[in-house]
């Protein structure tokens, strides 16, 4: 004997679409948004984003440091302006505006702003701790 959707009827509740909302819209005009402080002369403006990927464009000041860390997201940067010092898994790269960064899950990296400037990154899945409006415990220090 199968079921019907009626029978459950009774038992579902109505989903509060805007609370748990998943996904950016769909055109994201980042002149019309205003930058979300980190601390430590970093900021952020969220691009799109859903279950599967984030992309997070984020402006360093001159020695803003992104503390070593680590997280289970693939992750890979682009470098829109500036120079920056990467560390990955122990080695350290210098990068300049239009080059590139891949970072495998769980690898320790770090960065530091030598020349003020803006990274694109992108993770997969979704920033979960990200979206959540909690502190990013390694952003908040400056290397003078």
């Amino acid at each position: 004997m199968g079921w019907s959707l009626s029978f459950y009827k009774h038992k579902l509740k109505p989903i509060n679409y805007k609370i748990m909302k998943r996904f950016s819209e769909k055109y994201v005009i980042t002149k019309e948004m205003k930058w979300e402080e980190l601390g430590g002369g970093v900021s952020r403006k969220f691009l799109g984003y859903d279950n599967q990927i984030m992309m997070v464009q984020v402006k360093f000041e001159k020695g803003a440091l992104g503390s070593p860390h680590q997280h289970f997201h693939t992750q890979a940067t682009y470098c829109v302006s500036g120079k920056f010092e990467f560390e990955i898994d122990g080695v350290k790269k210098i990068i300049d505006a239009g080059d590139g960064v891949y970072i495998e899950p769980n690898l320790m990296h770090s960065a530091i702003c030598i020349e003020e400037g803006i990274l694109i990154d992108t993770f997969s899945p979704v920033r979960e701790d990200f979206l959540s409006g909690g502190a990013v415990s390694y952003f908040g220090d400056k290397k003078a």
